[in-house]
């Protein structure tokens, strides 16, 4: 029996094989995690499982059938089938079975340039790898994939993979409106395929729409039981800031993964609740179960080196984030190494990192890719804030109003001197109940510059409470401001400002009210019922009494 046609790689290569220059269909793409493949009939190589049409056929969602090897024993799955069954339960695959999947598709179409349904199941393969891998180049391969999926077979006659495709490549290069319009076309014509909705709660959360993306994960999880409605809701309960729910379910999830890369998402997910919640050991030990679960779970590699750097092992955390760097090369992990080195006086060595950050997005850019946000959030504490500012506001007109975005909008605006604007964008992003400790800082901050004492006390001390090591810069700062405040009154409201100097002693009195009275004492009682008028302009005018209210007095407060 012919053998399956694998690239010419090894299952730790780092990236998928070149396409054939006989292919005209292949050039990057984006993540499509929990997106299933295209429609039925995927003709691709001899020993190909079959696939059930779903709906109008919107997405591979079919099982997997088990091949007679010849001695009446079913044959294991290969990695292609191993990507597709993934695919299928809108799973994680990981990277070398989804390099052996590229690799098989990029020949099939060599042969087969119109078989709409495997040049739609390349581009969104192309958008996971690029995802996955952050090699933003494999975008344009995707998006030329899905195209010429969609000249082959239009989505309107059936063709709903390659538009939900398109909808991951635009979550994946930060264009949620695009997103969007592609899935919720998808749904129109096929509500109940589950497989549009991984895309949707992308998309709306994305856009700070957290109704809707409430609403799809709600769909999504009766739709489509198991561990990636688990994960989704988990995400939900996460970004609402319930955090025991999150945490449960999250739990649950892994306790109920079984294939490597779905396990090691479920472990990554943990750890990242585990280092939000101030527990930087828990989160290193489930960082290290996701990387010995699956080593192609490289955003476990970044999880570890901030959960390292909590712990004060900063020679670890530095390794890590190289080795992270190096293999997933992020412009946020770029930002958050070269805040680490500043943190430790290694300047020369933070602006090595954050040029690398500055490349990092220009070459996204070039690729269809916005790192707005990243870069937005460099500007405002170790750049330009009002450059931070016009980004942000470029993103808010386009409707990208996540709790992030209000966020970093709030906290460049008061970056940039503009404190009372930039008020109303961090109390939108606290708003939204996500327990994030960046998030209370900024605000705390923002407050405190206002006059807004009470609040900032409470915001300050939620941040260094939920994390007292969220950030190597900021942390250490939060803690300052904290303590400047000093503690409330006692008995009192708590929303005053901090105890002010003591009062300058009143400068001396011409003449004591009590030796006045004695000097009037002495004077004869004037004839006339009413003093005369040299009288009256010779009396002096009374002084105010020292109780009075000095100018030293602390100012009310402000309400937040």
């Amino acid at each position: 029996m012919a053998m399956d046609v694998m690239p010419q790689q090894g299952p730790d290569s780092g990236r998928p094989p070149e396409p054939s220059p006989q292919d005209p269909y292949v050039l990057p793409a984006e993540g499509a995690t929990a997106l299933p493949p295209p429609p039925p009939t995927l003709r691709t190589t001899l020993r190909r499982a079959a696939f059930g049409a779903v709906a109008a056929g919107v997405l591979l969602a079919g099982a997997l059938v088990a091949v007679d090897d010849g001695d009446g024993r079913p044959k294991e799955p290969g990695p292609v089938e191993r990507a597709e069954a993934a695919a299928t339960a809108g799973s994680p695959a990981s990277l070398s079975d989804l390099t052996a999947l590229i690799g098989d598709r990029q020949k099939w179409v060599e042969s087969h340039p119109k078989d709409a349904p495997s040049l739609a199941t390349l581009g969104t393969a192309y958008v996971e790898w690029a995802r996955r891998s952050a090699d933003t180049a494999y975008y344009a391969r995707a998006e030329q994939a899905l195209k010429r999926s969609l000249e082959a077979q239009p989505g309107e006659r059936g063709n709903g993979a390659a538009w939900l495709g398109l909808a991951a490549l635009a979550n994946a290069r930060h264009d949620f409106l695009a997103a969007k319009r592609w899935g919720e076309t998808v749904r129109k014509q096929q509500p109940k395929a589950w497989s549009v909705y991984p895309v949707l709660i992308d998309a709306y959360t994305g856009l700070g729409d957290r109704k809707a993306a409430t609403a799809a994960t709600e769909k999504f999880s009766e739709l489509r039981k198991g561990v990636p409605a688990l994960a989704r809701t988990a995400d939900l309960y996460r970004g609402n800031g319930w955090r025991e729910d999150a945490l449960a379910t999250a739990r649950e999830a892994a306790d109920r993964a079984t294939q490597p890369a779905e396990k090691a998402e479920a472990l990554h997910r943990l750890g990242e609740l585990a280092r939000e919640r101030g527990e930087p050991e828990e989160a290193v030990a489930q960082f290290d179960a996701a990387l010995r679960t699956d080593s192609g779970q490289l955003a476990s590699l970044a999880g570890r080196a901030r959960a390292l750097a909590a712990l004060d092992r900063t020679d670890e955390a530095l390794a890590a984030y190289q080795s992270a760097l190096e293999k997933l090369p992020r412009p946020q992990y770029a930002l958050e190494l070269g805040e680490l080195y500043e943190s430790l006086g290694l300047d020369g060595d933070a602006r090595t990192q954050y040029a690398k950050l500055r490349e990092m997005v220009a070459a996204a850019k070039k690729d269809g890719v916005d790192e707005s946000l990243v870069l937005a959030r460099f500007e405002a504490d170790h750049g330009d804030p009002e450059a931070a500012v016009e980004l942000l506001r470029a993103q808010w007109r386009g409707q990208h109003r996540s709790a992030a975005v209000a966020d970093a909008l709030g906290w460049a605006l008061h970056r940039a001197g503009k404190s009372e604007e930039g008020l109303e964008y961090a109390q939108l992003a606290a708003d939204t109940g996500v327990r994030n400790a960046s998030y209370a800082y900024h605000l705390g901050v923002i407050q405190r510059e206002l006059a807004d004492f009470g609040p900032a006390r409470r915001n300050l001390e939620q941040a260094v409470r939920t994390d007292p090591a969220f950030s190597p810069l900021a942390a250490p700062l939060a803690r300052e401001a904290l303590d400047a405040l000093g503690e409330p009154p006692p008995g009192g409201p708590g929303e005053t400002q901090p105890s002010p100097p003591p009062a300058p002693e009143p400068e001396p009195k011409p003449a004591k009210k009590e030796e006045r009275k004695q000097e009037q004492e002495k004077k004869p009682e004037a004839p006339a019922p009413a003093p005369s008028r040299t009288a009256a302009v010779k009396s002096p005018s009374p002084t105010p009494s020292p109780s009075a209210p000095s100018s030293a007095s602390p100012p009310v407060s402000k309400s937040p």
